[in-house]
C-alpha cells in the first residue's frame, strides 16, 4: 500500500534532515514506510475503526510533508508520537459524541491523559519548544527527567511508568507535573536567550 524507493540513510533523523534540506518527498515516504504500522496502531486505538484509522494515517502522512519542512527534527520517534496523538486528539475533540477512549482503561489514565494532551499539543505546536526539548531535558532532576521522558517522548501511561521505575503513582504524577513546569521554564529561558542573541 505504501511503497517507496529505498535510499541508504541510516537513521530517521538523517532522512528527516535530508528532506528538510532537499524537499524530496520520497524521503518522507521512506520515513512513513518505516513507521506506518505504529501510526496505524495508534490511530486504531483512538478511533476503534479500521477505515477511519486508515484515513487518519493518510492525513498524518500529508501533515508530515508539511511539518518536516518547517524545522529540523532532532528526535523523530518522539516528534512523530506527538504529531500522531495530537491529530487523533484533535479529531476526537471535533467529534466528541462519535469517539471515546476504552472504558477498560483506568480512570486516571483516561481523564488525566486527555488533559495532559492539551499541554502536549501546546508544546509540540511551538517549533522552538521542540528544538530545545532534547537539550533541556537532561537539566532536570533525574526522577523528573525519567518520568517526563517516558510520558511525553515514549508515550508511556502512568501505570507503565510506575512498573518501569518502581515509583509510586503519586510520585510519578508529581515528578511529571514538577518536571513539566521546570522544563517549560528552562525552554523559555533558552528561547529568550536565543532571541536576544539573534
Amino acid at each position: 500500500m505504501w511503497l517507496f524507493k529505498k535510499r541508504d540513510f541510516a537513521t530517521d533523523e538523517e532522512l528527516a534532515l535530508n528532506y528538510y534540506n532537499t524537499g524530496d518527498k520520497e524521503l518522507v515516504g521512506q520515513l512513513f514506510e518505516k513507521h506506518v504500522k505504529t501510526v496505524f496502531g495508534v490511530c486504531l486505538f483512538y478511533f476503534k475503526d479500521k477505515d477511519v484509522a486508515k484515513d487518519a494515517v493518510m492525513q498524518i502522512f500529508e501533515k508530515l510533508i508539511t511539518e518536516l519542512k518547517r524545522s529540523e527534527v532532532k528526535n523523530f520517534k518522539g516528534w512523530l508520537s506527538f504529531v500522531v496523538r495530537n491529530y487523533c486528539i484533535s479529531e476526537i475533540r471535533k467529534n466528541k459524541n462519535k469517539y471515546r477512549l476504552p472504558e477498560k482503561y483506568l480512570e486516571f489514565e483516561v481523564t488525566e491523559a486527555i488533559l495532559d494532551e492539551e499541554e502536549k499539543i501546546a508544546l509540540v505546536n511551538d517549533d522552538l519548544m521542540m528544538d530545545h526539548l532534547q537539550t533541556c531535558l537532561p537539566e532536570l532532576k533525574e526522577n523528573q527527567r525519567i518520568c517526563v521522558d517516558l510520558f511525553y517522548l515514549k508515550a508511556q501511561s502512568y501505570q507503565q511508568i510506575c512498573d518501569k521505575t518502581k515509583y509510586s503513582l503519586n510520585e510519578v504524577k508529581s515528578y511529571i507535573q514538577n518536571g513539566k513546569r521546570n522544563l517549560k521554564l528552562l525552554i523559555e529561558e533558552k528561547i529568550k536567550n536565543k532571541r536576544n542573541a539573534g
